[in-house]
């Protein structure tokens, strides 16, 4: 990880400390004395859709809390390679482009927010692709601005989103409903808003891959 800077490192570390205050906070959410449930998600195969800017807290969060619930994790992109969050200097590693990978090798799919769905919007490869795991019916979950890619796909006509409230305007104009909600299940579709949002978001996201 490299600093650019003190602002910078402030944020990171900030990030950091949440992203720890929001993992234990939730393991704690489903804390059970039997031992054999701690890897329940072992075996599912969840890839993360980023690209440059994506949100720090939004993408560690909920990767962290599900390969500690056993998950593989699978971070795909546009070009494979190492792209830097938007609010501080971490860095993601994106092992496979989009074209790389088949819909079908994963379990979920989960968009995180920041400005990497802007760009991964702006990609046809990448649209088709959540197009094709959505109509999988896999899990397909985003958080903040994540939603515009799963908007870009055009196949959100009557479905009830939520999202930051700063892209309302996009979801409605897509024929979707926006609703102000900690986080949103609309059969495949799990959505959230921000940040606070990050602990209901990681267990729904678990709970639709048990």
């Amino acid at each position: 990880m490299n600093w650019r800077g003190p602002m910078k490192k402030q944020k990171a570390i900030f990030s950091i400390f949440l992203c720890i205050i929001f993992v234990f906070s939730a393991s704690n959410l489903f804390a059970n004395p039997d031992k054999t449930s701690e890897k329940e998600l072992e075996g599912k195969q969840v890839a993360f859709l980023i690209t440059e800017g994506f949100h720090d807290a939004e993408t560690m969060f909920p990767l962290g809390f599900l390969q500690n619930k056993g998950a593989t994790i699978t971070v795909i992109g546009v070009e494979p390679g190492v792209y830097t969050a938007y609010n501080s200097d971490i860095s993601a590693v994106v092992e496979f482009s989009v074209t790389e990978v088949d819909p079908a090798q994963f379990d979920a799919l989960i968009i995180p927010g920041g400005h990497s769905p802007a760009n991964l919007r702006e990609h046809g490869e990448v649209v088709n692709f959540v197009r094709d795991f959505i109509q999988s019916n896999r899990p397909v979950a985003s958080i903040c601005h994540g939603p515009q890619v799963v908007v870009a796909t055009g196949i959100v006509e009557g479905r009830t989103l939520t999202a930051v409230s700063g892209i309302e305007d996009e979801i409605t104009e897509a024929g979707a409903i926006y609703v102000d909600e900690e986080v949103m299940i609309d059969g495949n579709l799990i959505t959230s808003r921000t940040p606070p949002d990050l602990a209901a978001f990681a267990v729904a996201i678990m709970e639709s891959l048990k």
